[in-house]
């Protein structure tokens, strides 16, 4: 990983919060030369610890509710079947608008964030969807109430 100063640092923090921000506005924020922001940019962009700018869409455009849905595949007769099962389950749920997120832990586990507008859209949503899929063990749902930290995650992966 790579180590960032206290500038570099504060740079990442203010452009994440705002993309948008001029290198004659950082340097304001920052009080630090243009020259000296212009320079560090172009240096986290080389290293790679800024990959590119992006937006965040507004509240009318993402999900209101969200859950967390482990999806455990049932083990088939030939045991050699079970990564493609995953594999394949991970390809239907990305194909999904309201699966936010997918991702394998273990050999017959799938993990998806799920959005909905409303917590019946949701519940109707992974009813219908996914509890549905066929050779399926198990599915835990656990709806997210309350964001500590991450709540932005859900708007990154919200698509239009």
């Amino acid at each position: 990983m790579t180590q960032l100063d206290d500038m570099d640092r504060e740079i990442i923090r203010l452009l994440k919060r705002n993309a948008r921000l001029t290198i004659a506005e950082l340097s304001e924020q920052l009080n630090k030369p243009e020259s000296t922001i212009h320079f560090r940019i172009k240096k986290l962009i080389e290293k790679g610890v800024i990959d590119r700018y992006t937006i965040l869409l507004g509240e009318d455009m993402i999900p209101k509710k969200t859950a967390i849905v482990v999806i455990q595949a049932e083990t088939p007769i030939i045991e050699d079947f079970l990564e493609r099962y995953t594999n394949h389950l991970m390809r239907t749920l990305s194909m999904m608008a309201n699966v936010l997120m997918v991702a394998k832990s273990g050999k017959d586990t799938v993990i998806a964030i799920i959005g909905g507008e409303n917590e019946d859209k949701l519940d109707e949503f992974i009813n219908e969807n996914i509890k549905t899929l066929p050779t399926l063990k198990n599915v835990y749902v656990y709806p997210i109430d309350k964001f500590g930290k991450g709540k932005e995650l859900v708007n990154l992966l919200a698509e239009v």
